[in-house]
């Protein structure tokens, strides 16, 4: 009888080790650190339309966790395979099982700083936006030729740069193209404010002319005293039905951004956005100017400069002008130290 209690006891104790044994290595499955060696910093990009496979192919491939086969288990148990939601997730050393399938699946992702500043074309928009979100190009350039949607905005195909004002914004790694540029243009829809409608009323331009003078005189200095002044010659010289002859524009037409002087056989290249061949403003802008360009053009002082161009101290600034013959001593004075310098 003792020898019968006794077997019996030690199975017990034997199941309940085991019981013990299998809770804990349940445990240890869902609690234990399993990310690989990723430091702190290392994002996993989730595409849209991924499936579990993906998933775990990507997190094996990447070094993202150290045995698939427990994030597999735990996935499989919570359901992450009808629950994958695309996007950019930050996946810490040490973060463990439960913590990866949690973040996966509720999409508690990170969301992505996209810094625009100066781009000159609509490739190099598309090109900037699709390198750091999931946006796809083809969408966003349909997007930027749209005139119907654009027309919404009072712009067009050609003045669709007008709506992408230098700025920080914030998305989700994987917003779609429209929401991208729609959040990019209510940016520019609050910059234009009534008291900016005004001062370009007061002009009698459009807001596409105000920022299509404002990305001549972007691309023209980096000095800001100069930025209203040199706005005043290109708004004087529109006014007096003059060739704008703005050299940036000639650039732009060629499509190289490289050349440091404009020479004369530049000056015959054909394009609508060569100032030199033809009058009034380019059918839209050469760059994407900065809110305080804007502002420098919609408060240009009056003056009677007709003419400009730079120092020939290099110091960046600009010498102004009236007259052609004061225009063409400053132009001497530059060109020679040009020459003095070996700069074509």
């Amino acid at each position: 009888m003792t020898s019968e209690v006794s077997r019996k006891s030690s199975a017990g104790t034997f199941l309940l080790l085991g019981f013990v044994l299998l809770l804990l290595s349940g445990a240890y499955v869902i609690f234990a650190p399993n990310a690989g060696e990723v430091g702190s910093g290392k994002f996993l990009y989730i595409r849209t339309g991924s499936t579990i496979n993906d998933l775990t192919g990507q997190l094996e491939a990447g070094g993202y966790v150290r045995s698939v086969g427990t994030f597999k288990l735990l996935a499989s148990a919570a359901g992450l395979d009808k629950h994958i939601r695309p996007g950019k997730y930050q996946v810490s050393r040490g973060m463990s099982n439960y913590k990866l399938v949690r973040m996966l699946r509720s999409g508690h992702q990170t969301p992505v700083k996209l810094v625009i500043n100066k781009v000159r074309t609509k490739r190099d928009f598309v090109q900037l936006v699709c390198n750091n979100l999931e946006a796809d190009s083809n969408q966003l350039y349909r997007l930027l030729d749209d005139d119907k949607l654009l027309a919404s905005y009072h712009l067009s195909s050609e003045t669709a740069l007008c709506a992408v004002l230098p700025d920080s914004y914030e998305f989700f790694w994987n917003t779609p193209a429209d929401k991208v540029f729609k959040k990019i243009a209510a940016n520019y829809h609050a910059f234009w404010n009534p008291a900016r409608r005004a001062k370009v009323e007061a002009r009698h331009l459009t807001v596409a002319q105000v920022v299509t003078v404002a990305s001549i005189v972007e691309e023209e200095t980096n000095v800001a005293e100069d930025k209203p002044l040199i706005a005043s010659v290109y708004l004087n010289r529109e006014a007096k039905g003059m060739k704008l002859q703005a050299d940036p524009t000639v650039k732009f037409a060629i499509g190289d951004f490289t050349i440091r002087r404009v020479t004369g056989a530049m000056l015959s290249y054909p394009s609508p956005y060569n100032t030199y061949l033809n009058y009034g403003l380019p059918p839209g802008p050469i760059c994407t100017p900065l809110p305080e360009t804007i502002d420098a053009v919609l408060d240009a002082p009056e003056t009677k400069n007709l003419y400009f161009c730079a120092k020939a101290d290099f110091s960046g600034r600009s010498a102004f002008a009236v007259t052609f013959d004061e225009q063409k001593k400053n132009a001497a004075a530059y060109q020679h130290a040009l020459n003095e310098r070996g700069i074509k």
